[in-house]
């Protein structure tokens, strides 16, 4: 078990830190950032690819780049592209870095990349926000837990901890039903 931080070293010194208050924010950021998820994976928004049947127009994301299921499938692999390769590098820069930093400049990350793939108008350029995405989560999914064990109270860590990891299946969940809602 890892001890908290001293104030020396990595300890926000911001006057609105609180261990609650980081909870919150983490647990929202968790559900925001596992909604993109759920809305990438949703039938709807995947779509299907076009067919002579119907004139070549697919539905979704598939229909609007023009691409089949193998390529679709291919974005999920460019998401765990950035994730699995930065999720490490995070780690490591967390030893001489502060990992509360770390943590926002990912996210921060994330927003312009999920912004970029709102807005990607082609197959090749969704694919490299995807890889930034998954670049940009990795800060998060890599330091964000460490971070709530090392605050939590006491007594309370493996309770603050599920409530984190609740909200995993909530947003992916809730980006599965809006992706059904926008694309269907």
């Amino acid at each position: 078990m890892a001890s908290p931080r001293s104030p020396n070293t990595n300890t926000p010194n911001a006057s609105w830190f609180t261990p609650t208050r980081l909870l919150v924010l983490f647990c929202v950021m968790a559900f925001l950032v596992y909604l993109d998820r759920g809305v990438v994976a949703s039938a709807a928004v995947s779509g299907s690819p076009g067919s002579r049947a119907d004139g070549g127009e697919g539905s979704g994301l598939q229909g609007d780049f023009h691409v089949g299921y193998a390529w679709y499938g291919a974005l999920q692999a460019a998401f765990m592209l950035g994730l699995l390769t930065g999720a490490p590098v995070f780690s490591a820069l967390a030893k001489s870095w502060n990992p509360f930093k770390l943590i926002g400049c990912g996210l921060l990350a994330w927003c312009f990349a999920t912004a970029g793939c709102a807005v990607a108008t082609n197959y090749t350029s969704f694919f490299v926000f995807r890889v930034f995405v998954g670049l940009g989560e990795a800060s998060f999914c890599a330091l964000a837990a460490p971070f709530i064990d090392d605050y939590a109270p006491v007594g309370k860590k493996t309770l603050w901890l599920a409530v984190f990891y609740l909200c995993i299946p909530l947003g992916v969940a809730g980006g599965v039903m809006f992706g059904g809602a926008v694309g269907g």
